[in-house]
């Protein structure tokens, strides 16, 4: 199966974007919502919480694990691709969402190599707005920096942004307020950005208000299309993965939290109804 893997709610974007694209494969969604969010906590705490997330979803059958969470990519996903995975589960494969996303913000094809040379659309300022943990990491701009160097990149932490949607707080008033409080510093000056990335996967619950808030000629890049797109192309070369993902159309939903709880909230999102089951990751060791 393939698993993917979020905080909360936020990674269900990605996961729609792989259904409507790939929704031939098997999927186990989990998300940590009793522990969410990740964004302002300690490197070691995100690496644990993510270490013990992805070590379930492989107990309960992934391949794969995509972490569909911008804060445990940034913090955890090298260390537990170079340290962890070799020794406790070395056919198995961990992927982020950093360096899709920072491919489409640099306007590269996907599976571009750092040094390589492309056309690419990058002139002017690019920006990212991501949870405190994503942007004190400083993935995005070391990762930008291997596949256009030179190009100009500002980061804006929202860290308010997550509790509003865990909470369901995705429009009205005070919504609008807190999505202007952190988008107009980026836009006021004179050369604002030409390309936003919303560096986290809750953000695009957000989009309708963001779109308000930006620039008309301000292109939005939401991480759901171009990680599943640069997922499929990630499969296409890996035959070997591509022959064990499991074709029988099924889902998984769990949470760390209540499941009937989650299940209301996702299927609202999703527009689908699905039933949830709760796990405890501090079981898993």
């Amino acid at each position: 199966m393939i698993g993917v893997f979020d905080s909360g709610f936020g990674g269900l974007t990605v996961l729609d974007s792989l259904l409507q694209g790939m929704p031939e494969y098997d999927y186990v969604y989990l998300a940590d919502n009793a522990r969410a969010p990740y964004g302002a906590r300690s490197f070691d705490v995100i690496h644990d919480f993510t270490r013990e997330a992805v070590d379930h979803l492989f107990r309960e059958g992934c391949s794969v694990v995509i972490l569909a969470c911008n804060t445990a990519s940034a913090r955890a996903l090298r260390t537990l691709q170079q340290r962890w995975l070799p020794q406790a589960w070395p056919d198995r494969r961990i992927l982020g969402v950093v360096r899709p996303s920072v491919e489409a913000l640099a306007g590269l094809p996907p599976g571009s190599i750092p040094g390589e040379t492309f056309p690419s659309s990058t002139t002017g300022r690019l920006a990212v707005v991501a949870t405190s943990g994503t942007v004190n990491s400083d993935s995005f701009r070391l990762e930008l920096e291997k596949f256009a160097p030179g190009v100009e990149l500002v980061q804006q932490a929202c860290p308010l942004w997550v509790p509003m949607v865990e909470n369901g707080e995705i429009q009205g008033a005070g919504a609008e307020f807190f999505v202007h409080k952190y988008l107009d510093p980026l836009f006021s000056g004179d050369a604002p950005p030409k390309r936003l990335l919303l560096g986290c996967t809750h953000y695009p619950l957000l989009l309708p208000l963001i779109r308000k808030a930006v620039p008309e000629g301000t292109e939005i890049l939401a991480q759901g299309p171009l990680v599943a797109e640069r997922f499929a192309h990630w499969v296409s070369r890996h035959p070997e993965f591509a022959g064990r993902l499991g074709s029988q159309g099924r889902r998984i939903w769990q949470t760390t939290d209540d499941p009937d709880w989650f299940a209301r909230q996702a299927a609202c999102l999703l527009n689908t109804p699905l039933k949830a089951s709760r796990v405890n990751l501090r079981e898993v060791r």
